[in-house]
């Protein structure tokens, strides 16, 4: 055993191969203390509406690259883990959309200035929610929804809907199909989709609230993924920086050129 600037490095007596304990991990390659990243994990996994890179550099007391890229490597973590879930039994789905505010151009539905996604959350037998999922869409056409339905819910589930056609496609992925027809009811109108409004109007003031500006349109699956996340394991709060510390370490190195490739990240 010997040191490779700040970290162990271990070396086969037979082959010589060298390796150390965080290679093939998240952390591979970090020049940091992995104390500070420790306390990365708690502090993002504890934020109840999300911390901001800003907010990150205060406490961790590093530059604001090396904050973003911390934050961004752990949320890429909860990302990846969120996809291993899928939704079944009772599940609602909403279109929704998120980004910033540009002049001109249509509002809503069909809106060339932000980002859709489909909010999905399924439900106990007593109507309260289990899990959630957020995830970026590149419409809402029947093939963007069949191939959603198909990566996200497990198949016999039972969704329902508003009227938004292309959510009857989730017949493709076995699952069955109800619509309800909102026909510009006001969310307090409509009892069914309480809490599918309910988060996202909880998300909707957690990134508002959290990060001041940043580009959702590039980041999206991460910094909904991340919301998810911690949504998901709202229950377990005090096993939650291990269990984020577990995910980093499965899901292996990222790369900062990767970490900041829209391609990689959406």
């Amino acid at each position: 055993m010997f040191k490779v600037g700040s970290h162990k490095t271990f070396q086969c007596k037979n082959c010589r191969h060298q390796t150390s304990l965080i290679a093939g991990t998240l952390f591979q390659n970090t020049k940091l203390p992995l104390t500070v990243w420790f306390l990365a994990v708690y502090l993002i996994s504890q934020a109840k509406t999300g911390l901001s890179a800003l907010a990150l550099k205060l406490y961790l007391g590093v530059s604001y690259p090396t904050a973003w890229l911390i934050q961004h490597k752990l949320m890429e973590a909860m990302s990846e883990r969120e996809t291993k879930y899928t939704l079944g039994g009772q599940v609602q789905v909403d279109d929704a959309y998120f980004g910033g505010e540009l002049s001109g151009g249509k509002a809503g539905r069909g809106s060339e200035n932000k980002v859709p996604f489909v909010a999905a959350l399924s439900l106990d037998e007593e109507g309260h929610p289990l899990r959630i999922k957020l995830t970026p869409v590149s419409g809402f056409s029947n093939k963007a929804i069949a191939d959603w339905a198909k990566a996200n819910l497990t198949p016999g589930c039972a969704v329902l809907s508003d009227g938004l056609a292309c959510f009857g496609a989730v017949i493709e992925a076995g699952c069955q199909h109800q619509a309800i027809i909102v026909s510009g009811r006001k969310p307090k109108d409509v009892p069914e989709f309480l809490w599918a409004n309910t988060i996202l109007g909880n998300l909707k003031t957690s990134l508002g609230g959290a990060y001041h500006t940043f580009d959702f349109a590039k980041y999206a699956a991460r910094y909904l993924a991340a919301f998810a996340y911690r949504f998901n394991r709202r229950f377990q709060l005090d096993t939650l920086p291990k269990r984020l510390l577990v995910a980093a370490i499965a899901i292996g190195p990222r790369s900062d050129a990767w970490l900041r490739s829209a391609e990689a990240s959406c």
